[in-house]
């Protein structure tokens, strides 16, 4: 029985375009059934598919990260920037929630970490972000001795994901670089592609307007939409507007919780954005306004 994969896992294994008369039989036989699944998608679909792959080819490549508190509107933003310019968003929050949700024992002590409104250590955000990788096997092997994951390697899976197809046009990083020392090691690793970070988008805003923010807040879990039920609700309540799909509130979008992140968030990252405001890659979003407000702002800064 043929896999029931979606149309884009299916481009993806022919997205590197080998020569088809390759010797070695292992990518031969791959290619092969990824030819056969593409047999069964509907005409609609496949064109569908190919005309996004064209009109995301025409974009400009894009290395941008997004920084600001819980509440401030980066997972408003990012899918429909990460539309627009055709980018993969690299989320560690996201990563870590779905570790959660699966209650793996990454996703417990990540769970005790966000409930008392602390930051997830490093550890446990690059064992989220790993996800099989040669790098983050070499992670899991260096938590289960104890010992310390570095910046090298944290970066190292950075630039293991970077090289998946959905990334070609570029990225948005989301959650990460939390220290200085992580965004000199990331400007490194870069470097050596012969690339570097495009944007730095820092959404400011106020802590006292976040407390409302937070506790209103409803997500789509699978795509990352994020709804409130004042300044942004669905068209049903509860349901998202695109899939039908239930909508989720999340156990730490409570004020007291909001509090302790903030504090945290404060301390360990406002080095980072003084150090990016440095290479003149900064700006800041007025992250206050209306999301439809925040979206003209943002795009203005990419344009």
């Amino acid at each position: 029985m043929r896999s029931s994969i979606g149309l884009s896992e299916r481009l993806k294994s022919l997205d590197k375009g080998q020569n088809p008369f390759d010797k070695n039989e292992d990518r031969r036989e791959t290619r092969s059934e990824a030819m056969a699944d593409l047999e069964d998608v509907q005409t609609v679909d496949l064109m569908s598919e190919l005309l996004r792959r064209l009109k995301c080819s025409q974009k400009p490549d894009k290395r941008l990260i997004f920084i600001g508190p819980p509440g401030s509107g980066k997972g408003t933003q990012s899918p429909i920037v990460k539309d627009e310019f055709c980018l993969c968003h690299l989320s560690t929050g996201d990563m870590l929630r779905a570790a959660v949700a699966s209650k793996t024992t990454l996703g417990l002590k990540a769970k005790e970490a966000m409930d008392k409104g602390a930051l997830v250590t490093d550890e446990l955000v690059v064992a989220a972000v790993a996800s099989k990788t040669t790098l983050g096997l070499k992670a899991k092997e260096a938590m289960d001795k104890g010992a310390l994951v570095t910046d090298e390697l944290v970066v190292g899976i950075i630039d293991e994901a970077m090289n998946k197809p959905k990334c070609q046009k570029g990225f948005i990083l989301d959650g990460f670089p939390r220290t200085v020392a992580q965004a000199e090691k990331l400007d490194e690793m870069l470097k050596k592609r012969g690339t570097g970070i495009d944007k730095v988008l820092n959404f400011a805003i106020d802590d006292s307007v976040l407390e409302e923010r937070i506790t209103g807040r409803w997500i789509h879990p699978s795509s990352g939409r994020s709804y409130h039920t004042k300044f942004a609700p669905p068209k049903t309540p509860g349901v998202d507007d695109i899939t039908g799909e239930p909508l989720i509130q999340r156990k730490d979008d409570n004020a007291e919780v909001l509090r302790s992140r903030l504090a945290a968030f404060h301390t360990q990252t406002e080095p980072v954005i003084d150090y990016y405001a440095k290479k003149a890659v900064l700006t800041n979003i007025h992250a206050e306004k209306a999301p439809q407000e925040v979206t003209s702002e943002v795009q203005k800064a990419l344009s």
